[in-house]
Order: structure tokens, then C-alpha cells, then sequence
């Protein structure tokens, strides 16, 4: 991936506004289990980071997918992983299907005020029988006149506590369940809404909830694209979730790296620095390696989407590959801090809490290995064919 100049002062920005207008505030954020995420969320809106890839026509940057990956890559020297997660849900997971799909008075009602920091979104796929299982969705909304009703029940909503609208998919129709679902704008103020905080072992700052939805009634100019649409459409919404969770983890990866190296510099066992140990620094040089390479692919993959191919065995490979490093960096690196690591308010220890959600959410480790297996054709009844 070349980048520009145009690249470069957009890192130089994001990076400026997460060391003055995120940072400082992480740790009060962390132990409320919530963020300001409106004040924020204008503070973003106000530079243009919310809209970077969307049609200026709605407030939005009109830049390529590459810019708004840039975005995503600083965002990884936020010191937790709770607010880039909620930040990349109202930029990169509840609005690529509007910006695609919606009607001029659907992005009019509902993009326009999201670019502008006006509004925070949430996405209701997940409930509690289906989260990277999205054909068992259960969630209805029932057409009546001009309206959809909408009953059901949404589960692990990021922004859900304190989100203004939410991009939601229902069954509209009886049909094959690839094909009866739909994407709709709900507006969270609506008559029958009502939310429950979860609360988590980690991402504290990020609110999370459960969407309890009784009889809601929307208009049904409401819906993105075509009914019978949303299962496609958010498989689309997906492929760019996945590129953000692999490159919004990169910068903190390279962090938690450093962090560890000045650590085990400094601290000493048996009359020399823990780093001096060849098992240590073999094995931190052994993870800077793997972070290289997950950079490398996730890169290869943003690429390939600016230029319009299909990428979806590359971004399964990026997520699944994110999510296995987690586990694998944070692990390693909490045992080289030995007891300081597993003190609650340790960088190491908030990353090893907060990364393990990237192997379950956005669709499960098991579920990128079936994607992957199924594009290299080594599942029964399929064949060889590798797109992107």
C-alpha cells in the first residue's frame, strides 16, 4: 500500500486528537464503564473523521476505504480498546450499508447527522440465539400500512445504552432465511424500546447492551436498499468491520511490545534484566515479527478493496489472524510483567481482557476458519476458488 501526503496528515491528526481527547481520560472512563460518547463523538464529527469515506453530499470526506483504515490504525494507540470499538461501529459497522444502499431520505434522516457527530449509531445484529449465526436472527418487524412493527430482542449492542438510532436487521417476510431479512433504521427514542446494561470483563469504557424491542413502530422509508436485502448487506458490512478490527489492533500490538521491552529492561532478576534472558527477547522479536505480517496482510486487503475486489477470504484471514495474536501477544507479554501483570490497572492486563473479544465478536474464530475452508474448497461440496 502507497500512502500520500493526504494519508499521512490525517495519521498526523487522529493521532493528535487520541493523545489530547482520548487518553487523558481513559482511565476515569474505564472505571465508569462509559465514555462521553456524544461530546466525543461531536469532537470527531467537528474534524471530519466520522464521514471520511462517505458521499460529501451528506457531510462526508469522499475519500477511499484506505483513509478510513488510517483512522483505524491510530486509533490503536488509545490506551484500551473500549472507545476505538465504539468508534469504529458508528464509522465502519453501522453505516457502510446506509451509505451504500439507503434512499436520499434515509442518509438525509439518519447518515447526515451520523457524519456530523450529531447522533451516535449502534448495529442490532446479534441476539441471544444468534450471534455469528446471522440466519437465525428472530427479531421481526412485521409490515402494517406504512409502517414496520418491530419485535425482538438484540444482544452485546456496542453504544447500545446510549445509541440515538440503530441499524437493524429483522425478518420482514417468511422466506428462505437468506433472503426474508431486512436492513432498517430504528430510531432508539421510539415507543416500546427499552435497554439493559451488560456488563463485561472487559472493553469497560464501551457501553454495551440488550435491546428489548415490543411492538416498535417505524416508518417503513426506513428500510435500506430493497427488502429481503439485509442478510447480503450486512455480510458486505462485515468485510469492513473485519478490516477495521485487524488494523484498529496493529499500533496497540506495537505498543504493548514496547511496553514490555522497557519493563524487562528495567527489571531486574538474578543480578540481570529480565530482558537479557534469550527466551525473552527470542520471543518478543517472534511476536514483533507475527504483528509485521498481520500488518503486511491487512494492508494487502485494504488494497484490494479500494480497487474493488472481492476480499473476503483476506479479511476473514485478517480478523482470525487478529484475534489469535491477541490472545497469543497479550499472554505472553502479561507473563513477562509476572505479578505487575496481573494487577487490574496494567496496560498489558486491560489489552489481555479487552482483545479477547476479537476472536468472538464480528463473527467467531470458528466462523472465519468455515469462510476460509470454504474458499479454499476443503469443505464437502466445494471447489477451489479464491476470491481476494
Amino acid at each position: 500500500m502507497q500512502f500520500t501526503a493526504e494519508h499521512e496528515n490525517l495519521r498526523r491528526t487522529v493521532a493528535k486528537f487520541v493523545e489530547t481527547e482520548i487518553n487523558p481520560h481513559v482511565d476515569a472512563w474505564e472505571a465508569a464503564e462509559e465514555f462521553p460518547s456524544h461530546e466525543l463523538f461531536k469532537k470527531l464529527g467537528d474534524l471530519g473523521l466520522l464521514g471520511i469515506k462517505y458521499d460529501p453530499a451528506y457531510g462526508g470526506l469522499g475519500l477511499d476505504f484506505s483513509y478510513s483504515m488510517v483512522m483505524a490504525e491510530e486509533l490503536g494507540l488509545v490506551h484500551c480498546g473500549g472507545v476505538p470499538m465504539a468508534i469504529g461501529v458508528h464509522t465502519d459497522m453501522c453505516t457502510p450499508a446506509l451509505n451504500r444502499f439507503g434512499s436520499d431520505t434515509v442518509k438525509e434522516d439518519f447518515l447526515a447527522p451520523s457524519i456530523a457527530g450529531d447522533v451516535v449509531g449502534c448495529l442490532g445484529v446479534s441476539e441471544p440465539g444468534g450471534g455469528s449465526d446471522v440466519a437465525a436472527v428472530k427479531t421481526t418487524a412485521r409490515k402494517d400500512g406504512d409502517d414496520y412493527v418491530i419485535s425482538g430482542t438484540k444482544m452485546w449492542i456496542t453504544n447500545g445504552m446510549k445509541a440515538d438510532w440503530c441499524c437493524l436487521l429483522a425478518n420482514t417476510s417468511d422466506g428462505p432465511v437468506h433472503q426474508n431479512k431486512s436492513l432498517i433504521c430504528v430510531p432508539m427514542d421510539a415507543q416500546g424500546i427499552t435497554r439493559q446494561k451488560i456488563h463485561k470483563i472487559g472493553m469497560h469504557s464501551s457501553d454495551t447492551a440488550q435491546l428489548f424491542f415490543d411492538e416498535v413502530r417505524v416508518p417503513r422509508r426506513n428500510l435500506i436498499g430493497q427488502e429481503g436485502g439485509g442478510f447480503m448487506m450486512q455480510m458486505l458490512q462485515f468485510q469492513e468491520e473485519r478490516l477495521y478490527a485487524a488494523a484498529s489492533a496493529l499500533k496497540g500490538f506495537d505498543r504493548l511490545i514496547d511496553l514490555t521491552i522497557d519493563y524487562t529492561r528495567d527489571r531486574k532478576t538474578f543480578g540481570k534484566p529480565v530482558l537479557d534472558n534469550q527466551v525473552v527477547h527470542f520471543r518478543l522479536a517472534e511476536l514483533r515479527t507475527e504483528v509485521e505480517a498481520l500488518r503486511a496482510l491487512t494492508w494487502s486487503a485494504i488494497e484490494q478493496y479500494v480497487a474493488g475486489a472481492d476480499v473476503t477470504r483476506l479479511a476473514s484471514m485478517a480478523k482470525l489472524k487478529t484475534g489469535r495474536l491477541a490472545r497469543e501477544l497479550t499472554d505472553a507479554c502479561l507473563q513477562y510483567w509476572g505479578g505487575m501483570g496481573y494487577t487490574a490497572d496494567n496496560p498489558v492486563s486491560r489489552a489481555y481482557r479487552d482483545t479477547r473479544l476479537v476472536s468472538i465478536g464480528a463473527g467467531a474464530d470458528e466462523i472465519m476458519l468455515g469462510i476460509i475452508a470454504k474458499l479454499e474448497g476443503t469443505l464437502p461440496g466445494t471447489s477451489n476458488k479464491k476470491p481476494g
